[in-house]
């Protein structure tokens, strides 16, 4: 059996190779040897001083470096000590049949219109409830998110039914960090992995506006609020991000709303304000006076 090494988007991290499947439907993330003990060729690789992360997935065992090494110095002995293990007879994989059965999921990213954030997107419902989080200390609600915030380059996360938005520090190139978060997030909800709780979630003050006092609102705001979920929400959704309605000034004609995702920070929303949600609601509401601003612009 030969091995073939192949490069990947991050520097750090490259793959190994098989001729044949050596895990068909589940994927496997082991971040040191006492997470490896269903893994013997893991748990061995462990034992090398530079190895950080085993990944084993389809065809494939990706490993991620400490800086202190390169891999063009290490790659052909890893590549060597894998080939040698199993001729040898060494298992890859131990699975215990009792326990249960992960069940596969598939996550991928896609590029939304702010270039700091990435919208990774899973093909089952995570949450019914859309919530940000903008540091670790806002987490209490949700495993997951307080999890992405140990990886240095998170700086604020969105979530909502099925994705996953992650806006990164500008200090950091997507391509160097996209694979390692779109397996973490694959292994972490495959293996049952809690994302949110959502009797502990915070509703935003909009949101709480929203559903508490709709009623009561007067009749412009109602309208505002139906025109955003109606015809606003979905298009933003589809970009990673979402818009909440949080104020209207009947005197300044002033629309105050709150940009969350993707949508926040998002240098062209500005743009999306002004010439896309401003003139909609001038356009529906037959009001040229209508201004909007967001308050996290």
């Amino acid at each position: 059996m030969k091995i073939n090494i192949k490069n990947t988007q991050n520097p750090t991290i490259i793959k190994f190779e098989f001729p044949d499947f050596i895990t068909k439907t589940e994927n496997f993330e082991f971040k040191n040897i006492d997470e490896a003990k269903n893994s013997p060729l893991a748990k061995q690789l462990f034992y090398l001083p530079f190895v950080k992360t085993v990944y084993i997935s389809g065809n494939f065992i990706a490993v991620e470096r400490y800086s202190i090494v390169e891999w063009e110095d290490v790659q052909d002995d890893v590549a060597e000590q894998i080939e040698n293990f199993v001729n040898g007879g060494g298992k890859i994989l131990e699975i215990d049949e009792t326990q249960p059965k992960k069940q596969p999921v598939t996550v991928y990213g896609e590029t939304t219109p702010n270039p700091a954030t990435l919208k990774f997107v899973v093909n089952k419902l995570i949450t019914k409830t859309a919530v940000e989080f903008k540091n670790i200390d806002q987490t209490k609600a949700s495993p997951l998110a307080k999890e992405l915030f140990n990886f240095p380059y998170v700086k604020e996360i969105y979530i909502d039914e099925n994705y996953i938005s992650v806006s990164k520090y500008e200090s950091y190139n997507w391509d160097e960090i996209t694979l390692e978060l779109r397996m973490f997030l694959k292994s972490y909800i495959e293996n049952g992995g809690p994302i949110l709780d959502e009797s502990l979630i915070e509703a935003p003050k909009a949101e709480k506006q929203k559903i508490a006092n709709f009623d009561h609102l007067d009749t412009t705001s109602q309208q505002i609020i139906n025109i955003l979920e109606e015809y606003v929400k979905p298009a933003v959704a589809a970009d990673g991000g979402n818009i909440l309605f949080d104020s209207y000034d009947e005197n300044e004609k002033r629309v105050k709303v709150i940009l969350q995702g993707a949508c926040n920070g998002c240098p062209s929303s500005t743009f999306t304000l002004k010439s896309g949600i401003e003139n909609m609601l001038k356009d529906m509401l037959r009001d040229n006076d209508i201004k909007v601003e967001a308050l996290n612009a």
